[in-house]
């Protein structure tokens, strides 16, 4: 990148987190590019993350259900878990292209852009699914298109925000997506009977967002890039970085990889578990905009105070660990208090710790990164701890409701936050 403030300008290398002179000018003074970075990412965000919070969270449930009640739980895992391991594979693959691309709108702006029209396409098709089938192969596209636009997406913090202020960034790119995930799920509930209609309308405000946050925000040009020349060996290198030569980078991974398996383990069975666990039937589409409303003030609540935090102090690694640690207690109200009062706690402080994890883990993960080269594949690699538990998740949750019912999900998560935790503790280039 040829933008006057990346990365590489400033790193996070210093012993015990010291700054030098330039990285405490680029945090007092951001230039003007900068700020109208910060300034447009957010509602980018947002509207990305609609799509993750409203189909997966609301519509795609209810679509399963339309199909067949009595297999429903069953299907939806299907369905999510194919959808997964998509994206699973893409995500790298995604991030090595967007690295390769040579280009005069630069290496991130096209993928993304034409992964938000895609999704937008895929997503128009889905709404007149009328078996599993179709929505596996719908739902499938998306994931995939998807990950052109958020592997891209994801390379910007690195590529252009020097490290002092990765912190704030990272929180504005988190309340992004909390905000958008959640009001998804408001969004949703609120097209619960009218759903084609919101696969058009949903995928239609990305589209629109992504194309004015690459007007916005133009990269440099990337047509006299000099690649690696391409060869079997370096596309087999897209889904892997060597945990012995990037021990930081493992840990991270395993963190990131264990905490998501624990949370998707629950919230990614939430309607059904209101539905059958909590007991609140046709009455718990009703009640998820309520929740999302609480999940997201916990959120907003530690993403203002843990990313400015973590940069102010020069610490990521405590942050990241007392937030998994708190969404590993949360999933204990639910377990000794299935009721409606009961699960609005649990979203309360889930959403608490969840927000002050997405705002650090970010930041911290952009920092230990194994090359400067390879931003936008290496985090390809590191999305794959994301979207594996959605991968392997739907499928044991679902072996796990058939045989035992919804309220063994909740020790699962608990346990898994808490190795996530401990994850954190041995990286060491990271305060």
């Amino acid at each position: 990148m040829a933008n006057p403030t990346t990365a590489s300008d400033v790193t996070g290398e210093l012993p015990h987190g010291a700054l030098t002179p330039e990285a405490t000018a680029a945090k007092e003074r951001m230039p003007k590019p900068l700020r109208r970075l910060f300034g447009s990412i957010f509602p980018l965000n947002l509207s990305v993350y609609l799509i993750v919070g409203a189909i997966p969270g609301v519509l795609l449930p209810l679509q399963v259900q339309g199909i067949d009640e009595a297999s429903k739980a069953a299907n939806l895992a299907f369905v999510l878990g194919i959808g997964a391991i998509a994206a699973m594979i893409a995500g790298p693959i995604a991030g090595l292209v967007s690295d390769r691309t040579r280009s005069r709108f630069g290496r991130r702006a096209p993928w993304m852009v034409g992964g938000a029209l895609v999704t937008g396409l895929s997503l128009v098709g889905m709404g007149f699914a009328n078996g599993v089938a179709q929505l596996v192969i719908a739902w499938t596209i998306v994931q995939v298109a998807l990950n052109f636009l958020i592997s891209p997406l994801t390379a910007i913090m690195p590529d252009r925000v020097p490290s002092p202020v990765r912190g704030l960034f990272a929180t504005l790119l988190g309340i992004g997506a909390m905000f958008g995930a959640l009001g998804g799920q408001v969004v949703g509930a609120a097209f619960a009977e009218h759903i084609q209609a919101a696969y058009l309308v949903i995928p239609g405000v990305t589209v629109v967002m992504v194309t004015l946050f690459v007007v916005l925000n133009p990269d440099s040009s990337s047509k006299d890039r000099v690649n690696e020349p391409f060869s079997l060996l370096v596309f087999l290198k897209t889904f892997w970085v060597s945990p012995i030569k990037h021990p930081d980078f493992f840990w991270g991974f395993l963190g990131r990889l264990l905490l998501f398996t624990g949370y998707f383990a629950v919230t990614g069975y939430q309607l059904y578990i209101l539905q059958d666990y909590i007991g609140l039937g046709d009455q718990a589409v009703g009640a998820i905009p309520v929740l999302g409303g609480l999940s997201l003030l916990g959120m907003i609540v530690s993403m203002a105070l843990a990313g400015p935090l973590s940069d102010r102090f020069h610490r990521r690694k405590v942050f990241v660990i007392i937030a998994s640690l708190v969404i590993g207690i949360a999933m204990i109200v639910p377990l000794v208090a299935p009721s409606l009062v009961g699960m609005m706690i649990f979203t309360v402080v889930c959403g608490f710790g969840f927000g002050a994890y997405m705002a650090v883990d970010g930041a911290l993960m952009s920092e230990v990164l194994p090359s400067d080269s390879t931003y936008a594949k290496d985090l390809g690699v590191l999305n794959i701890a994301a979207t594996l538990p959605q991968t392997v998740g739907p499928f044991v949750s679902g072996a796990i409701v058939v045989a035992v019912g919804y309220q063994a999900l909740f020790p699962v998560g608990i346990v898994l936050a808490a190795l996530g935790a401990l994850a954190i503790i041995p990286i060491k280039s990271v305060r």
